[in-house]
């Protein structure tokens, strides 16, 4: 019931922390709106936890971050394309209330407003 942002990053990747800020803004315009959760998946096997945890804090990403599984990132990958391994493409999905999942554009940064666009009318959908 809620609307999901998934980022898949690395910590060592300049576009996904980039990215990051974009999406630090977009948390910041959309405010504490609990319909909405985002999720950053660092997808790369030799980050761990703790290097995680250091990296989020020190760069004040407040929104949920996980390590990926081999099984999640491989699945990711059969389900949206290989491109979702590939962390300086900036891979990002959404997924709307329903469960539908749109693939955000590959290869570039998107902007928070670019984010908000994509978001708000899902937020609006099912109220």
């Amino acid at each position: 019931g809620k609307v999901v942002l998934v980022e898949a990053l690395a910590q060592w990747c300049s576009n996904c922390k980039q990215q990051q800020k974009q999406v630090l803004e977009l948390h910041k315009t959309l405010g504490d709106n609990p319909d909405f959760v985002s999720i950053g998946l660092d997808i790369d096997p030799n980050e761990d936890a703790a290097q995680l945890k250091k990296y989020i804090d020190a760069n004040g990403f407040t929104w949920n971050y996980a390590l990926a599984p081999a099984e999640v990132s491989n699945e990711l990958a059969s389900l949206y394309s290989t491109q979702f391994l590939n962390p300086p493409s900036t891979p990002m999905l959404v997924i709307d209330r329903d469960g539908k999942v749109t693939i955000l554009p590959l290869g570039t940064i998107k902007s928070a407003s670019d984010l908000q666009q994509a978001i708000e009318p899902l937020l609006k959908a099912g109220m």
